[in-house]
């Protein structure tokens, strides 16, 4: 039996799982999303997630068609149906469907898909020995255009970096901001080490809040490691001790060289490691149980 689908307040057999082709997410990638993992029947940090989907909502006045007590439920129902103890749940909301024009006052109904499935992003070999990345010409949307703060079905500039990063044989790209500041990764925030203090862009370099960033923002408080958001650049991370990314797919994976500057030793360092434990132990405590 294939998986179970949410669409629309309805459990419908993948096959069946339909939208129109007059979606404005499918026309103009109109529409928020969010990606949420569940560790051993929990679903890991569930009511941040199911926040920032409404935060995304609201900048851009989209009405979500669930309340929040509706939608954590309906997560946890299409999670529950598809009988998963680990694995990865993408929400999205988009305005619905209209016609061929912009307007999205013709819009009525929003769409609510909730997919609960398997996810891997990268072999486990790269969380051992660490990751290459390249910096993509590719800049990060401004937040005056596309607010990178908005989780939004339009990735069209974090592809355009992905692209950049297949065509140079690495898994991943590092974006600056129309500044020449660090931002982000295509899918993943970042953060450098040097000494004992973790730093990473702050939100206004064109960084979406992450809910795993913000965790970890907790755990070096909690290792007294000292943190800081504070715009950087390339030479930073140059020559900064250790650098690793994070994200909800993701979890935390080490970078060990940008644009062929090795960092540090070019193996992944022990900050990153111990940031990387705790986060791990997090994930088994911490979360919406599923099937109690």
């Amino acid at each position: 039996m294939g998986m179970l689908i949410y669409l629309n307040g309805k459990l419908l057999p993948e096959e069946e799982a339909k939208i129109s082709v007059f979606d404005r997410g499918l026309l103009y990638g109109d529409g928020i999303f969010e990606g949420i993992r569940i560790y051993d029947g929990r679903i890991f940090k569930l009511d941040e997630h199911i926040e920032r989907l409404y935060f995304s909502a609201k900048a851009i006045m989209l009405e979500a068609p669930l309340n929040f007590y509706d939608m954590k439920n309906a997560i946890i129902q299409t999670v529950r149906s598809n009988k998963l103890k680990d694995g990865y749940i993408r929400l999205l909301v988009t305005r619905g469907s209209g016609d061929l024009g912009l307007n999205p006052a013709r819009c009525k109904i929003p769409t609510l898909v909730i997919i609960a499935s398997k996810i891997a992003l990268y072999p486990e070999s790269l969380y051992e020995k660490g990751l290459d990345v390249i910096t993509a010409s590719t800049r990060r949307n401004l937040p005056e255009s596309v607010n990178p703060a908005i989780k939004s079905l339009n990735y069209l500039n974090n592809i355009m970096a992905k692209i950049e990063a297949n065509n140079a044989g690495v898994p991943e790209a590092l974006l600056l901001n129309q500044e020449g500041f660090v931002s982000e990764c295509t899918g993943e925030n970042i953060f450098i080490a040097a000494g004992k203090t973790v730093i990473t862009p702050p939100v206004s370099a064109g960084v979406l809040c992450g809910i795993t960033r913000s965790a970890i923002k907790d755990i070096c408080s909690r290792l007294n490691i000292e943190f800081r958001e504070t715009n950087f650049t390339r030479y930073d991370i140059f020559n900064a001790d250790e650098a690793f990314l994070s994200g909800t797919a993701a979890e935390i994976v080490p970078v060990v060289s940008l644009d062929k500057r090795i960092i540090g030793n070019g193996k992944p360092g022990e900050i990153t490691k111990s940031i990387t434990r705790e986060f791990r132990l997090l994930t088994r405590t911490d979360g919406v149980p599923v099937y109690e």
